[in-house]
């Protein structure tokens, strides 16, 4: 179940994060609104997710895969699209993630 909720934890900050830059610097109310209510319920997900899985891999994977898919979404929604070199970064990234949780004996199986 920790999974579940750390997926909603990611996927909301991904909502919170892409709406960070629509609000504007927090002039427009509703993408603002969706910043705040985006990180509230991020957060929430990772506070359950802390009580089974270790701090470090919980972060590693929300922030991993977070930067990854804001990346994806700041592509479609404002067209910033990433250089090779970016890609190669966040595909270390995404491999730590991986080694991490495939073989760290930090991760409850």
């Amino acid at each position: 179940m920790a999974y579940v909720y750390l997926t909603v934890a990611i996927a909301a900050e991904v909502i919170g994060t892409t709406a960070l830059k629509a609000s504007e610097g927090f002039t427009k109310l509703v993408p603002s609104l969706v910043v705040v209510l985006g990180y509230a319920v991020s957060f929430y997900g990772l506070s359950v997710v802390l009580k089974t899985l270790p701090v470090g891999i919980t972060y590693a994977v929300w922030s991993g895969l977070g930067i990854v898919l804001v990346t994806m979404a700041s592509a479609i929604a404002f067209r910033q699209i990433p250089d090779a070199a970016a890609m190669l970064g966040m595909g270390l990234i995404v491999a730590g993630v991986f080694i991490a949780n495939l073989f760290s004996d930090t991760v409850p199986r």
